[in-house]
């Protein structure tokens, strides 16, 4: 690898010669009079750069180095390239957030998004994740960074501390240069009370004239509707919400006020048993502004099923009238909806695009998974037989405890009845997509009887055998997301 890296640069860096040492052609870059770009050196990718820079590295020839893509060197590679640090993005009109699991999505993400013009968080994870897959959030962020550099993806993508729950996680994200906080206010939302009946809320219920003043049977105008707050419905509002309002002012004025510029917060109020109603949205949005929050995102619970990895269940006349609303109260204080659980929801995209008029924020983060398992399955049949078999004996029954899903199991095809080449088939099934879907951790984590992984290393080394394949299978599959979320509003 070496001597081709250095006939490399004795050929001054030509474009030309890249292919034959290896060399990502895209990730030729000068700053200072000093060059550096990234490789292919086998089993990784390297980092070669001029002494110049301060990178970290074993010497390749004079004044160059070979570079470890180590958090030190993407630190430096941020200070030196500052179009791979994160920056603010959701005041734009459209983004989407592309969480990449594994590590190895954001190349083929990027192909998509040179395609439109909504801007990427190409590095969003929860700490859920973070725990299933063993990475830092600083992993994740020095993933993103070096495959931005790779592609020179220049226009700016974002990185989201996703449904943080405590002010903890909220700094260990902020602290890491994590530039969008997506607060779930889940632990601070009671679920009990929509089942409550009248006179058990009245039995809870805390007067508070200065609120009952407010919205106690008021109707306000959001744009050409009106949102109606109904007495009881007002009193069940607060018993369901009030600790959340609280709790996320709370988290904006430790870590978000004089600071919004560079900070973007989103909050998530849809991990709830009910789905949120148009006039609780309002509620929970005005609140927030009176008492000085101003989210760039907010996320409600819509009606229907937004479950794992398959699209929405419901319907949709319904969901088109009540996104519709929901798409007004968010104009009318000022902020984006947000659709989270987003994933090959391909049968509300138009309608996402059409009353957020080209302004929202889509959430997917699993589906990367499922494309990287389909390419296993398509090109290592006797290591996605394993895995699926493991999946089905042991890992689904323990995933379930963390994902909501209405999988049947016996919707599977059994494996002994499926041929190697009709193994990719299982991906166009609900049932068979979830049971990957929600194991990713356990997958990834499942060890042999001598401590050694039974599965990681040859996913990650199928992974960078077929990257090309995998990166188009993305391009192609995000791009129908935004294709579709596109056919919403374009030539409006």
């Amino acid at each position: 690898m070496n001597q081709k890296l250095i006939a490399f640069l004795e050929s001054g860096c030509a474009p030309d010669a890249c292919a034959a040492a290896g060399v990502y052609p895209r990730s030729v870059h000068t700053s200072g009079g000093c060059t550096a770009f990234l490789a292919d050196g086998g089993e990784a990718d390297v980092l070669v750069a001029q002494d110049g820079f301060g990178f970290t590295g074993e010497s390749l020839t004079d004044g160059w180095v070979v570079c470890e893509l180590s958090h030190e060197n993407a630190q430096t590679l941020r200070r030196v390239f500052p179009f791979t640090a994160p920056v603010s993005v959701l005041k734009k009109p459209r983004t989407v957030g592309v969480g990449d699991r594994l590590g190895i999505a954001t190349p083929g993400h990027i192909r998509v998004f040179e395609k439109y013009d909504a801007y990427p968080i190409f590095a969003q994870q929860s700490i859920r994740e973070l725990n299933l897959t063993n990475r830092t959030f600083e992993n994740v962020l020095d993933c993103a960074s070096y495959a931005v550099f790779r592609e020179n993806f220049t226009r700016g993508f974002g990185a989201d501390g996703d449904h943080l729950k405590t002010p903890k996680e909220v700094e260990y994200a902020i602290s890491c240069g994590y530039t969008m906080i997506t607060l779930d206010c889940s632990e601070h939302i009671r679920n009990d009370v929509e089942a409550m009946t009248d006179e058990q809320v009245l039995a809870e219920y805390q007067p508070d004239p200065e609120l009952e003043a407010r919205y106690m049977g008021k109707s306000f105008a959001v744009e050409d509707r009106t949102v109606t707050i109904d007495p009881m419905a007002f009193r069940r509002m607060t018993l369901i919400y009030n600790e959340a309002i609280d709790f996320a002012v709370s988290i904006y004025n430790q870590f978000f006020t004089g600071r919004e510029d560079a900070l973007d917060f989103e909050i998530s109020i849809d991990e709830t048993a009910t789905p949120t109603e148009p006039a609780q949205h309002f509620y929970v949005a005005s609140e927030l502004i009176r008492r000085g929050v101003r989210p760039a995102t907010v996320a409600p619970r819509f009606c229907g099923e937004f479950q794992k990895g398959i699209d929405y269940i419901g319907n949709l006349a319904q969901f088109d009238r009540e996104f519709a609303e929901h798409a007004a109260i968010a104009r009318h204080f000022g902020y984006k909806i947000s659709v989270h659980s987003g994933s090959d929801k391909f049968s509300v995209f138009a309608i996402v695009g059409k009353h957020s008029r080209g302004n929202f924020h889509l959430k997917t983060a699993g589906t990367n998974w499922l494309e990287a398992m389909l390419v296993i399955a398509e090109h290592e049949p006797a290591l996605y037989r394993e895995i699926h078999q493991y999946a089905l004996d042991y890992a689904f029954a323990e995933a379930r405890k963390y994902y909501h899903v209405t999988t049947n199991l016996n919707n599977i095809p059994a494996l002994d009845t499926l041929t190697d080449a009709e193994l990719p088939g299982l991906f166009q099934n609900n049932d068979a997509r979830q049971l990957i879907h929600i194991t990713y951790g356990l997958i990834l984590n499942e060890k042999n009887p001598d401590g050694t992984d039974r599965f990681y290393t040859r996913l990650y080394r199928a992974w960078r055998t077929y990257a090309e394949e995998y990166a188009r299978n993305l391009e192609r599959h995000i791009g129908r997301h935004l294709a579709l979320l596109y056919s919403g509003f374009q030539g409006e």
